[in-house]
């Protein structure tokens, strides 16, 4: 079947997320954190992963927005930093800003010249994806927002998968799905999407009963792959 519809994951897929620790390094008066910035970016985003996956198997949901936190506390004290509040008010006010990776702007607006449907489907709570989209001035080129918190259950819960066949009343096999998490793309091709893991680090390919079709480098030839597929 054609691809109809393209569904991004938004943090680390469309959004850098270690440019708000990567921002906050370059301010002046910061040059201890200048010093361990990309090892705390490394550990907030790993803690805030761990702990929506630890909250889902546990029946214990909250919004993403307090697993953020959860996870920069933990990250900043586990780098000596726990006392420092300017600067985890700092580093929480820009993940609100987080910009998008240069190439999305044109490779979104070739899938609309396509004809080709756009949404994100996130654990991000709806507040924090709106921030994300107006920052990065991508929202006219999505065609739905889809938060994990219509359904109360982060990924790679199947619930969540399901919000797009209800939004867009399409076949799992008509959807192509990305995301640079390789545990997302190889969950969501196990739900039934044809799936592209963006693997911007090189890393290995995650142990689990599923892979992804294709992977990628970054997500410049999405719209060649879409029309491919």
């Amino acid at each position: 079947m054609p691809i109809n519809t393209v569904v991004f994951d938004a943090y680390g897929t469309l959004f850098d997320v270690a440019a708000a620790a990567r921002i906050a390094a370059a301010e002046p008066g910061r040059e201890a954190f200048a010093q361990a910035w990309p090892r705390i970016a490394g550990t907030w985003r790993l803690k805030q992963l761990q702990y929506s996956w630890l909250r889902a198997v546990a029946d214990a949901h909250t919004d993403f927005w307090q697993v953020t936190a959860d996870g920069l506390d933990y990250a900043l004290e586990a780098a000596g930093m726990g006392d420092d509040a300017e600067l985890r008010e700092r580093l929480l006010a820009l993940y609100w800003e987080l910009s998008a990776f240069p190439e999305v702007p044109a490779m979104l607006a070739a899938l609309k010249t396509a004809g080709v449907e756009t949404a994100i489907l996130s654990n991000g709570s709806p507040d924090m994806l709106d921030g994300a989209v107006r920052s990065a001035g991508i929202g006219a080129h999505m065609d739905a927002v889809l938060s994990v918190e219509s359904v109360g259950v982060f990924k790679p819960h199947r619930s969540v998968y399901d919000l797009v066949g209800q939004r867009f009343g399409r076949g799992a096999d008509t959807v192509l799905f990305v995301s640079s998490n390789g545990w997302d793309a190889a969950a969501a091709a196990g739900y039934g999407f044809r799936t592209v893991w963006v693997n911007r680090a090189g890393d290995p390919l995650d142990r689990l009963p599923w892979v992804p079709e294709e992977t990628l480098p970054d997500l410049t030839s999405i719209p060649e792959m879409a029309a491919r597929l």
